[in-house]
């Protein structure tokens, strides 16, 4: 086994756009009147799973990197926000937000000693190499469903 290898791909992985689009790309030019819209047939609108990402990889870093993590957030409540962002402000820091976090668990990726070892508050398979990858699947998840939402509002270049 190659770790280094290993440790580089799964860098890459939080942030490539080589089989999808990014997170970038997928909320930009989303016009403010639209980012709380949900799309008929839809269940969320593109601000919803903009900060579904966010919230939801906040989560799953802190699970990583605080050792007394415990699980406070309820299922599905805490991890969906109402439709629409307050203000641009809240939309611009969500987005830089699930930048930095990704750049953190990218760190972690590189830097924990063993990707294999449980999360210390962890249970059963709940390793780090689970959460990164957990993290990298279920954002580039959303991210899909951000560029569907947008192609059903008609506003998907």
């Amino acid at each position: 086994m190659n770790e280094a290898a290993i440790r580089d791909h799964l860098v890459r992985v939080l942030d490539w756009e080589e089989a999808h689009v990014g997170l970038d790309k997928a909320v930009d030019g989303i016009p403010a009147d639209k980012r709380g819209a949900i799309a008929p047939g839809f269940e969320h609108s593109p601000w919803q799973l903009l900060e579904h990402i966010r919230l939801a990889n906040a989560d799953i870093y802190d699970f990583c990197i605080n050792p007394k993590y415990e699980h406070t957030m309820k299922w599905p409540d805490d991890y969906w926000p109402q439709p629409a962002p307050a203000n641009e402000s809240a939309w611009s820091t969500s987005i830089a937000s699930i930048g930095q976090t990704l750049g953190k668990i990218q760190a972690l990726a590189r830097d924990v000693t063993d990707l294999t070892a449980k999360v210390p508050t962890g249970k059963g398979n709940q390793t780090y190499l689970r959460a990164i990858l957990l993290v990298a699947d279920h954002t580039a998840y959303h991210v899909g469903q951000i560029v569907a939402v947008r192609r059903a509002l008609g506003i998907w270049k």
